[in-house]
């Protein structure tokens, strides 16, 4: 078979580094790429696609309703637009000129809070940073979320990791209480598998996961999980609504009665979905679901002792996945790791490690999306870079 990298001159990487976007995320499954093929070939109403995905969303994560977007960045964004909008067809038009506000507690301001301020609200920092700095103890607190509340704030961010998740609780009663949606970024947080549902268990109101990395679906994509309303009113914003009011028929998931009008393109409708990822996206969930979290762990830390045994004499900790929260990974103690992840990017063929700890001296062999085939080339290429 013809290499489509080879034809445009695109070198292959070994990916050590995990399931990055800058790398093209997840490698998929055959059948998930045979599902993406075979959807390929036919015309099908993407409303009505939504709509079957949704309820495999909603089976997955125990929510009410569920969208297919185009990566977890998109789904922050149609969540705040929903957050905005709601049912208000002018208000989706005029997005995103709007006077809306989204809290977000200071130490969850990163870049991809950006996803959230393209539906044009204003991102208003929350709380202190005192745990972040070593200054204190005390994390967010519930006067700290009321006493920024107003008639503008539309919504509240949240970006959930091991560190952050002890704040949800009191960010899901605070914002149940004044009927403020809870739109949490859970991105990266699979696996466990068991987090599909825990954030949705917990009271929040949107769940945006990634669908191109631990799901093993299209990078492209992603999910947005949460409130029937809610989901709705994003999946309205996201489709090709170039259409006639008198013959559009609507998806399940849209009640016409709460519209009065037939809204335009949203500003969602530059993360259309297809329908080659959304079918996609939900066999990789399928599988997702369904898979043995113990025996592919088990599995990945056989070929990582491995790849430890092969490297001799170099300071290599096995990290398992109980510790990681996630899957099972190799840290590599180097006393330059940046310029050391340097000659492994410079070689033939190209290496990447994740440099998460590379502050501190350390290379991370992530194996997510390792393939077995790579485990040897790998090893000789950090018998050759690696002091």
């Amino acid at each position: 078979m013809n290499d489509p990298y080879e034809k445009l001159g695109v070198r292959r990487r070994i990916n050590a580094a995990g399931a990055l976007t800058r790398l093209g995320g997840a490698v998929m499954a055959p059948e998930v790429v045979e599902a993406m093929a075979a959807a390929s070939r036919g015309s099908v109403d993407i409303g009505e696609l939504q709509d079957a995905g949704s309820a495999r969303i909603a089976e997955a994560t125990g929510a009410e309703a569920g969208l297919v977007t185009t990566g977890a960045a998109a789904a922050l964004t149609l969540a705040a637009a929903a957050a905005i909008a709601r049912w208000d067809v002018a208000r989706m038009a005029a997005l995103p000129h709007v006077a809306a506000d989204i809290l977000l507690p200071r130490t969850h301001r990163t870049g991809y809070a950006h996803a959230l301020a393209a539906s044009g609200a204003r991102l208003v920092d929350i709380g202190h940073n005192d745990r972040g700095t070593g200054a204190g103890v005390r994390g967010l607190e519930a006067w700290e979320i009321e006493a920024a509340l107003s008639p503008s704030v539309v919504a509240m961010g949240f970006s959930v990791n091991a560190t952050s998740i002890v704040d949800l609780p009191t960010a899901v009663a605070v914002c149940g209480a004044h009927g403020v949606p809870l739109i949490v970024d859970a991105a990266a947080q699979l696996p466990p598998k068991e987090n599909l549902r825990r954030f949705i268990a917990m009271g929040a109101d949107l769940v945006a996961f990634s669908g191109g990395k631990a799901l093993g679906g299209p990078q492209a994509s992603g999910i947005l999980a949460g409130r029937r309303d809610l989901i709705a009113s994003a999946l309205l914003q996201q489709l090709d609504m170039d259409v006639s009011p008198d013959t559009w028929t609507p998806p399940k998931l849209i009640d016409r009665a709460n519209l009065r009008g037939v809204p335009h393109h949203g500003i969602g409708r530059g993360f259309k979905a297809g329908k080659e990822e959304i079918v996609g996206l939900l066999t990789a969930l399928d599988r997702f679901v369904t898979a043995d979290d113990a025996a592919t762990n088990a599995a990945l830390e056989a070929r990582l002792r491995a790849i430890a045994s092969a490297l001799d004499g170099h300071a290599v900790t096995l990290v398992p996945a109980e510790k990681t929260g996630r899957v099972p990974v190799l840290e590599i103690a180097v006393p330059d790791a940046l310029a050391a992840s340097v000659r492994l990017q410079r070689g033939d063929p190209p290496v990447h490690l994740s440099e998460r700890h590379a502050a501190r001296g350390i290379l991370t062999l992530d194996p997510q999306v390792l393939l077995p085939e790579h485990d040897a080339p790998l090893v000789e290429a950090l018998r050759a870079a690696l002091p």
